[in-house]
């Protein structure tokens, strides 16, 4: 009995399939008239069975390469092992979506699949192969992972983010075509205003991405250090860090508003010369002055610069 294989409902419904049965090693002898996924006509000369369309076909592995534009980089070791051995036990129920470059295959969708066939041993693996542009690629990669939430809050950050730039989309544009509001693809890009060590831990699940968004409400990089390290020494929660952060704010709203000029005058010429937040309060004739810091590293730069 004939296996039958199905695209995923995301790829589906841009992807039209066909029904046919033809065989995979069924040769065309004239043109065939066909449509890409985004509704254009083509026509197909080929005479061999390696770019039938809208049909599953066995490919060599060694003719199949990653998509350039994959935005996953991270996989899970131990589900990609599970996956693997399911692959062994039933074979590669869902094809892969490829499109043809020269003697080789790009994958549009099924990176997962593609390299847990390869743990697996396979050296041959159903696919369906479509025409698309660039763009076209990273796009449907990108629906994909998000579809299947295979992508971390970084990664599909970055993705949008090389789909706005790479292509001269505007925020609203790469929305629509992920399906997302426009305000939940810009909180995504937010994210990669976080200094590298925040972002590299949400990418690791030391904290999540609510805990990332509340730090974010914090302006200061060194500041928003400060926060993450809070979070993991107290293992905060994210409504915690939330009331954590408006403290901060409040504390920086209602000393700016009511610093005396001269003390601001020597506050920033303290912090330009040590290269540090430097704060000063005022007490009758006397008050204090606070040094802040963030690494042993920093401390020793400060003491340093005050010959200590």
């Amino acid at each position: 009995m004939a296996q039958n294989y199905g695209l995923g409902r995301g790829l589906a419904s841009l992807i039209p399939q066909n029904n046919s049965n033809t065989k995979s090693d069924q040769k065309i002898s004239e043109p065939k008239e066909d449509f890409n996924y985004f509704g254009k006509r083509t026509v197909s000369t080929e005479n061999k069975n390696d770019n039938i369309k809208n049909e599953v076909q066995e490919i060599a592995t060694i003719r199949i390469v990653p998509n350039p534009h994959q935005p996953r980089l991270q996989f899970d070791a131990e589900k990609l092992q599970e996956l693997s051995d399911s692959i062994k036990e039933h074979g590669v129920i869902q094809p892969l979506t490829v499109t043809k470059n020269g003697n080789q295959y790009e994958i549009i969708a099924g990176e997962r699949r593609f390299q847990a066939s390869k743990l697996a041993g396979l050296t041959t693996v159903p696919v369906i192969v479509r025409e698309a542009s660039e763009q076209q690629k990273l796009e449907l990669a990108i629906i994909e992972n998000v579809q299947r939430h295979d992508l971390n809050a970084i990664e599909e950050a970055k993705s949008y983010l090389k789909l706005a730039s790479e292509f001269d989309l505007s925020q609203e544009e790469v929305a629509h075509k992920m399906g997302k509001s426009r305000s939940v693809v810009a909180n995504k890009l937010r994210l990669l205003n976080l200094p590298i060590e925040i972002q590299k831990a949400l990418i690791e699940m030391k904290i999540t991405e609510g805990h990332a968004k509340a730090i974010l409400a914090i302006e200061n990089p060194e500041k928003q250090r400060a926060m993450y390290e809070l979070i993991l020494k107290n293992s905060l929660t994210v409504r915690q860090t939330e009331d954590k952060t408006k403290e901060i704010s409040v504390k920086t709203h209602t000393r700016q508003i009511s610093i005396d000029p001269e003390l601001k005058r020597i506050e920033d010429l303290l912090t330009g010369t040590l290269g540090t937040k430097v704060k000063l309060s005022k007490t009758g004739d006397g008050g204090k002055i606070t040094i802040e810091y963030y690494s042993k590293e920093e401390l020793n730069s400060i003491l340093s610069k005050v010959h200590i």
